[in-house]
Formats: C-alpha cells, structure tokens, sequence
C-alpha cells in the first residue's frame, strides 16, 4: 500500500499518475516535461533540480589533473622536437659568406681544344632584300605646252593592277591624247619630229618595225618618210592621230609647192625668150647666153636668197627673177640679156623646190615625249594604279613592272666595303622554303637618295640594310639569280648570303679562337701533342669566316689537318669544388678567371 501523499507508480512502468499526475518510472528519466529535474522523493511535483553525482572515476586519486599533467609535458616534448629540427634544417640551408664561396668555386680547369681541318672557307655577308622587277617605271605624262588644256586629265584607263602588258599598247589618255608603250632601252628624253636623227630616232624605227610597220628606204637613225608612215600606222592601230610636227593646217608644204610653180614657169618662159634671141643659133644650150657666157649650172644644192616670178608674157619677154632687174633680148648685149634671164630663171627653181623637199621632210606626223613610255623587256605588268578618270595628273597615274625578277637591297658603309659584283649570293625564302644561287649584279658607288630605284621600299620585317631614317637608304645592291625567280616572289623579303671570299682552293682551317697575337706582332696557335703537352706554332692568317680562318704555318709541316689546338679552357670531367682552381670567364672568351676568396 502506498502512504498518502507518495507518488503511486503503475506496475507497466509507463510512468504516469493514473490521475494524470507525473510519475516517475523506477530508474525512468528524472525530469519533468520543463527539463526540470524531480527529486525521486518527492511529491511529484515540479521544483528545483538536485546536483547530479559525478561520473565514476578511473578509481585513481586525482585522475583530472593527472591528464592535463600529461598534455602539458606533451606538448613542451613536441615543442622542442619542432626547435630542434629548425636548428638542424639552419644548419644546412644558413651558410657563411666563406662556406658559400667555397662551394661554389669553379672547378679545376683543364684545355678546351679543336681540331684542325683542311677545307675552302668562305668568308660570308647576311643580309635582306626585297624581290622587285628589274625595271619600275611610273607613268606620269604631261601634255604638251600649247594643247589647249589647263590642267592634265586622265580621260582613260583601260587597264587594272596586275594585267600584262604587251609592247605597242595603250596605257592611258590624258586630256583626250594616247599614251603607249614601246619596248627599248634609252629613256625618252625629247619630242621627236621628222627629220630628226639619233640613236633614239634609231630605238624608234626598231621598235615599229617589230609591231610588223616597215620603216621603208629610211636610213638608221634618221626620221625619214619611212618612219613617218610607221609611227602613222602605230597610231591608227590603237585608235588615235598622231600630232602634227608642224601645227599649220599644210600652209607651209602648199607654199612651198606654189613657189615651184611659179618658178617653173619663169624657166618655161625664160627658155622661149632666149629661144626668141638667139633665132641662128643651133643646139644652144638653155644655159649658155648669147655673148659667149655660160649660164650657172643648176643643181639641187644650189642656194640663192629669196626668188619670185616668171614671164609676164608681154612682147618684151621680160622676167623678173629673185627682186634682179629686168631682162630681155635687147638689153645687156642682145642675146647675152635673154640668157642670164633663163639661168636666174633655172636657179631660182633650184631654191623652190629645195625649199619644198625641206618643208615636206619636216612635214608629218611626232612622237611627244609624253605619248610613249619606253621599256626593256615585255610582257611588263602593271604593279599599280594612281590615278582615276576624270582626275588631274599630278602625280603617277600607274606603275609598270617589266623584265625578270631581281633582288634589291641597300647597303650601310661596313657591308658595301665587303660586295662587289660578280660575288656569289644563295637567295632564301623562309615563306616559301625556296633556296636559289645567284650574284651580285651591281653595287651602287654612290649613296642612293629618297624613293629606292626600283620604285619599291624593302619589305615589312626586313632586317640588316633596310633604309634608314632620314632618306639615306645606302648604297643600292641588285642581285640577279642564276635562273628566273617564280613570280610568286615578287614583292617578297628574302636572306642573302653573299661570299664575300673564300680560300684559293683546300686550306687548313682553325677556330678563329685557337689564333692569338704575341708581343712582337706576330700570330701563333698552340698546337697539343698526344702527351698532352702544348706547343707554339707561327702561322700567317688569311680568309675568315663563319668563325674559322685559314692559317699557314711559317714552318712547312708544323701544322697539319687533324692535330688539336687550344681554343680556351673548360672543366676537367670530375675535377672537385674545392675553390682553387682557375674558372671560365663568364663571357667565354676563354680567359681564366681569378677564383672566388
């Protein structure tokens, strides 16, 4: 039985009053719903929590601060194991200032030799160059004082960049006039009229007679009537007239030819009053007068001044001849009179037509300078265009591009020293792979000024002898291959290897390392026999390049291909650190080096 007032605890151990009052199980949790905890005697109701008892112990006194005991002198033994590996790692990595030397003192030093080879060198020149055309002509005509145009205008371009060009075709026109082109080699330099002569005269006859127009009976050189109706027949082919040399409508040639006329008729009636005069003389010759006096003979080559007139026709047969006085058969001896009249009569004929064959000869069709672009090699192609229809001159209106493909290049003074023509090039092409020999075609003796000759600047990322600032390119080189050039190189930037010289066939051959000088201005090398020990030979240098120079011992067969020089010092294999052997210099000329203290 329970007392009244104790907590009455189910037999089901569920804990709980059967009046709805807490209970609490035997060995059940001893907190209320609140977490508060109950007394096991209480009366059930909520209060104040007892102390709960300490967990059992180890059964060791004092067993708490035993443990931390324990993790403090842990932690002072891990402490100093960290110490101590600190120390042990300073003492490996921390070095003084003398250890450090000491380690890193050059190895012991032995002999850096080369041997000695019998070859041809050649001494070679790198530089760069641009692919161009031999010939760049840019095209930039002028009209000719006097054409009636203000300003010239490019009235036609037929042709775009990059098309052929054939010789005898049209170019351009400007201000309505034609410009073509004409294969050849001297510059046009005049305008050339009939009657000229020269060399270009010369070019020009040369140049239509292989466009297929015949230049006739015409002598080389000369602007004759033959070269008149081929330079005629040039111009009809490309659809233009060619220029007049004498701008006056033919005034002069019909002026000419009506004082021949007249003068012919002053002969006809000069001879029928001397005829009239003379009545019993037989066979009289139209030239020899009545008193026994001879006329003037009357040749082409007469000269005379300025004559007029014939026979009038009057009773009195009177001729005036070259502004003279009158003449008629009873004047100045009779029969004398009519024959000086004939032979003034004759000569002043002479002058008419002379006259007329000089009008005539300088009569016909020109060639304006400005009309015409010479050029030495076709088919040329056209590498640019300036300029636009209806647009003024004043500059190129396009650029020509004729003849085989060549390098060009512009030397500074060290390298033009060096080249000369006729030397040997290996012209290479990194963007192509292509590699072809050729040589040096010419090495300008003069500084070139401004715009290249070519008409061309090297290409972008040349290096070497590109043209500097301040328009001093150099000095031009052209290299000219062996065999054409592909046309894909045009315009290319390209190495040239020059050999500049070489070797007069095999020579023994050296590091120019191994050559030294002594103190009396000679040359030695140091030669090391198989014992190791070296020895000194006098040579006498001669071609050097690409880091070797041939040498020729002063004493025959002290020197032979095969034997070892000295060409500086090197590490011997296992040689130890330890300080005091002698180092390489750091800028390996080879000279020992002092070691490090």
């Amino acid at each position: 039985m329970n007392e009244p007032g104790d907590v009455a605890v189910e037999r089901d151990g569920d804990g709980r009053d059967p009046a709805g009052g807490d209970a609490v199980e035997p060995g059940g949790d001893a907190r209320d719903p609140d977490g508060d905890a109950v007394e096991p005697d209480g009366d059930g109701q909520a209060g104040t929590a007892d102390v709960a008892p300490d967990p059992p112990d180890s059964g060791t006194p004092d067993s708490g601060a035993l443990g931390r005991g324990r993790r403090v002198v842990l932690g002072v033994v891990a402490g100093a194991a960290l110490v101590a590996v600190g120390g042990l790692l300073a003492t490996v990595l921390v070095k003084s200032p003398a250890q450090v030397a000491a380690e890193t003192g050059p190895p012991a030093q032995g002999l850096l030799t080369a041997e000695v080879e019998r070859r041809v060198l050649a001494r070679t020149v790198v530089t760069r160059g641009t692919v161009v055309a031999d010939q760049s002509v840019d095209v930039a005509p002028q009209p000719r004082a006097g054409e009636g145009a203000a300003a010239a205008v490019v009235t036609r371009l037929p042709l775009k960049a990059g098309d052929a060009v054939a010789a005898g075709q049209l170019l351009a026109e400007v201000s309505g006039r034609p410009v073509f082109a004409l294969k050849g080699t001297l510059p046009v330099y005049r305008d050339l009229r009939p009657g000229a002569t020269g060399d270009d005269v010369a070019q020009l006859q040369q140049a239509l007679r292989a466009l297929g127009h015949g230049t006739g009976a015409d002598a080389k050189g000369v602007f004759g009537a033959g070269t008149k109706a081929a330079l005629t027949a040039r111009y009809r082919a490309i659809g233009y007239d060619p220029l007049p040399a004498v701008a006056d409508g033919g005034e002069a040639v019909k002026a000419a030819r009506q004082a021949v006329r007249t003068a012919q008729w002053a002969v006809e009636d000069a001879s029928a009053d001397a005829g009239t005069g003379a009545g019993t003389r037989t066979g009289a010759d139209a030239g020899t007068g009545a008193g026994g006096r001879s006329g003037t003979p009357v040749t082409g080559n007469a000269s005379a001044g300025p004559t007029s007139g014939a026979g009038d026709g009057e009773t009195t047969g009177v001729g005036r001849v070259g502004g003279g006085g009158l003449a008629d058969g009873k004047s100045g001896g009779g029969e004398g009179g009519a024959g000086r009249t004939l032979a003034r009569a004759r000569q002043a004929l002479a002058d008419a037509r002379a006259e007329l064959a000089s009008v005539e000869a300088a009569d016909g069709p020109m060639l304006p300078a400005s009309e015409t672009v010479v050029l030495g090699s076709f088919p040329a192609r056209v590498s640019g265009i300036a300029g636009r229809v209806g647009g003024p001159v004043s500059g190129p209106v396009l650029t020509l591009s004729a003849g085989e493909l060549v390098v060009e290049t512009y030397l500074k003074d060290d390298k033009k020293q060096l080249l000369r023509a006729g030397m040997s090039v290996v012209i290479a092409s990194e963007a192509t792979g292509l590699d072809a020999r050729g040589k040096v075609a010419l090495v300008a003796g003069e500084r070139s000024a401004g715009r290249p000759a070519g008409g061309q600047q090297p290409g972008p990322g040349a290096q070497g002898d590109a043209p500097g600032k301040g328009g001093d390119p150099g000095f031009r080189m052209v290299v000219r291959a062996d065999r054409p050039l592909p046309a894909a190189l045009a315009g290319q930037d390209v190495r040239l290897t020059i050999e500049s010289a070489s070797t007069d066939g095999q020579a023994l051959v050296v590091p120019v390392t191994a050559v030294s000088a002594t103190a009396d201005g000679g040359t030695v090398v140091t030669a090391v026999g198989g014992d190791g020990t070296p020895r000194r030979i006098d040579v006498r240098v001669g071609t050097s390049g690409d880091g070797y120079v041939a040498v020729t011992p002063v004493r025959a067969g002290a020197l032979t291909a095969g034997a070892k020089v000295v060409i500086g010092a090197a590490p011997k294999d296992g040689g130890g650190r330890d300080g005091q052997g002698g180092g390489r210099d750091p800028k390996g000329t080879g000279s020992p080096r002092r070691p490090a203290e």
